[in-house]
């Protein structure tokens, strides 16, 4: 005998079991998924009773699908919350659609990871840019912006400002992807989105190194265009990143683009625009105005788990593409020989921060295919129109007050009369959370303590906003607090 010995192979008990029972598996899957979206009108909206967490070794011997299905739901069923339902109002966190849920099963089926055109690997990079492609028709934009997928808004204002700081260090003479940060790079932005403050940590400008501008008067989230002038006069010697907003979190804000672009034409410096959730106002007339200008952009980031109902994790990045070597200089895998020479063959390896990542463009490709361009101004506009009747019967609700204008999809309250209104908020909060029939999410707002209730979810309807306000009502009546 060799001195290779060579045992037959034998697949392990419980995944030859699930590979010969695929089909009966995957419909049992299918119905438990169907179960939670028919129900997600009655599903609780937070967990009512405190989650234990508990442990377990992981078992010698493994169970299969089908028991492990079962387990999961004894375990964990009942304290799973309808996060993507029409009454989910906290944070800015969509649903899904059909067309997006299909896809996003399909994506896993598939398992591929985008890569390169060059012939060698699968198609998924095509279906990829066709997305990006798509997505800049829906918003408007010019072909003028490379674009890719990436696990969110994070990841997106981390790309785009990587080609910032690549940008800044160049205005010094610093190649920063070869040689390290060597130059001290200044952020202006008036309201920048936690996610932009940890991308300055993780790329080692510093979150300490934005300078704050002044927004406007009037109870306003924008920055003041004549302090942002100022600023940028003020640290000419520094390389200027600035960082704007385009649907600030708390009230939905937007900067002034155009004003922003007219700067950009008499003073040096890297326009980012984080348009995580407000780019989708693009999409509806009504709304467009607020984004005017915006195509004048050095990157721009796009959630898509938002606005557009596709599962997490998905978000864009848009890079114009006068920025493409230096793009490619920040991200390209220059020392893999076996995935091609990045000069001739475009590859989502060199122009963005992931070698292995998932087909995130397949449930954006499915659903903007399936309901196209009307089917995001319908989105769009029915959640404007919620957000505004929930903010009319808010004001005729005592105790509430809007705490700033309605601009777009975002309400933002709070409480007038009370001696301590963020005691009283809390106790309020705590008991929507309890009843399971209301999601919203706290805030602070020009020092004030708030509520907010972000309307992006396709499924939300009239009726969910009259019966969400009810629910305030009865939360109300509850609250030890509130005068009778």
């Amino acid at each position: 005998m060799g001195i290779f010995e060579f045992n037959p192979f034998i697949m392990y008990i419980a995944l030859q079991h699930d590979l010969d029972h695929i089909q009966t598996l995957l419909s049992l899957t299918s119905e438990k998924a169907l179960h939670y979206l028919s129900s997600l009108g009655e599903t609780q909206t937070s967990n009512t009773t405190p989650v234990k967490i508990e442990t377990s070794s992981l078992e010698t011997e493994g169970k299969g699908l089908e028991n492990t299905l079962e387990s999961f739901y004894r375990t964990h069923g009942a304290h799973i919350v309808a996060s993507s339902g029409p009454k989910y109002w906290g944070f800015v966190t969509g649903g899904t659609t059909p067309a997006a849920i299909a896809a996003d099963w399909l994506s896993t089926v598939f398992d591929q990871n985008p890569q390169g055109l060059s012939g060698n690997g699968d198609l998924s990079a095509r279906i990829e840019i066709e997305t990006i492609g798509w997505m800049k028709e829906l918003f408007g934009l010019p072909d003028a912006f490379n674009g890719g997928f990436v696990s969110g808004a994070t990841m997106a204002n981390f790309t785009c400002l990587a080609v910032g700081r690549q940008w800044g260090g160049l205005q010094k003479g610093n190649d920063i992807a070869r040689t390290g940060l060597q130059t001290t790079i200044k952020v202006l932005s008036a309201m920048p989105h936690s996610s932009t403050l940890k991308s300055l940590s993780m790329l080692g400008i510093g979150s300490s190194n934005i300078i704050p501008v002044k927004t406007l008067p009037g109870n306003r989230e924008a920055m003041d265009i004549e302090d942002l002038k100022a600023c940028i006069q003020e640290y000419q010697e520094f390389p200027l990143l600035v960082v704007s907003s385009a649907g600030t979190v708390n009230t939905a804000d937007f900067d002034d683009m155009e004003a922003i672009a007219a700067l950009q034409k008499d003073f040096p410096f890297f326009w980012h625009i984080d348009a995580a959730f407000g780019g989708f106002a693009a999409c509806s007339e009504k709304s467009k105005y607020l984004l005017k200008g915006w195509e004048q952009a050095d990157s721009i980031t796009v959630d898509c788990h938002k606005w557009m109902n596709v599962p997490y994790d998905s978000a864009i990045y848009l890079i114009h593409k006068k920025h493409s070597k230096l793009q490619m200089a920040t991200f390209q895998n220059s020392n893999a020989p076996y995935l091609g020479d990045p000069e001739s063959n475009f590859s989502y390896l060199n122009f963005g921060p992931e070698n292995s990542r998932r087909l995130r463009a397949l449930p954006a490709w499915f659903t903007l295919k399936a309901y196209g361009k009307k089917g995001y101004e319908s989105i769009v506009e029915n959640n404007l129109e919620h957000a505004r009747l929930f903010a009319h019967l808010l004001e005729q609700t005592s105790p509430f007050v809007l705490a700033a204008s309605v601009r777009l999809n975002i309400v933002c309250f709070t409480v007038k009369d009370q001696a301590e209104p963020k005691a009283f908020l809390d106790q309020v909060w705590l008991k929507l959370n309890q009843s399971g029939k209301l999601f919203l999410s706290p805030t602070v707002y020009n020092g004030q303590p708030c509520l907010r209730a972000a309307f992006v979810n396709w499924r939300t309807t009239e009726q969910d906003v009259t019966e969400g306000i009810e629910e305030l009502k009865k939360t109300l009546q509850q609250t030890s607090e509130f005068p009778e």
